[in-house]
């Protein structure tokens, strides 16, 4: 794929402001193709591909989920660890409206709204991953512990196998 011209995004703004090294990587977008499609593009561990959800509680509050590719988020379970009642994906339209970005597009970083963040633990074990960059088609690679460093997020043992 040809590369855009142009690859500045709210979210590599946030990046550099942030000191954060990271490398670019595009691919040809697929609706609902999800993170295989990105994984196999780039020729990484679908593992190792974070995608980013916008989820809300009960009270509509959003948040944000950091999720290995190949794994699902137990709601359940991240409601309790939240302390919430509930948590549910956001409709497309309200997460677009909380993050700033186009489904599919949405990276955690330079988000319109600050929301919490939660962060599935075990993504803090890979030595790289791969992690929207604010465009559909487009994901950065960075090391994990500059999502520690730089959105301070909650620590989360949320994953159930796809």
């Amino acid at each position: 794929m040809k590369r855009p011209s142009h690859s500045e995004t709210p979210a590599t703004q946030f990046l550099r402001a942030h000191g954060v090294a990271y490398s670019e990587h595009f691919y040809d977008y697929v609706e609902h193709g999800g993170t295989a499609v990105s994984a196999q593009a780039l020729g990484v561990d679908e593992h190792a591909v974070v995608k980013t959800l916008v989820m809300e509680d009960e009270q509509r509050k959003p948040l944000v989920v950091l999720m290995h590719g190949d794994r699902k988020v137990s709601t359940r379970n991240l409601a309790r660890q939240a302390g919430c009642k509930r948590i549910e994906p956001a409709p497309p339209e309200h997460a677009q409206r909380h993050s700033g970005y186009q489904v599919g597009g949405t990276s955690p970083f330079g988000t319109r709204k600050r929301m919490p963040v939660y962060l599935e633990r075990s993504i803090l074990e890979l030595p790289r991953i791969y992690i929207n960059g604010g465009r559909r088609g487009f994901l950065v690679g960075i090391e994990p512990g500059e999502i520690v460093r730089t959105l301070a997020p909650c620590l989360v043992d949320v994953a159930i196998a796809e």
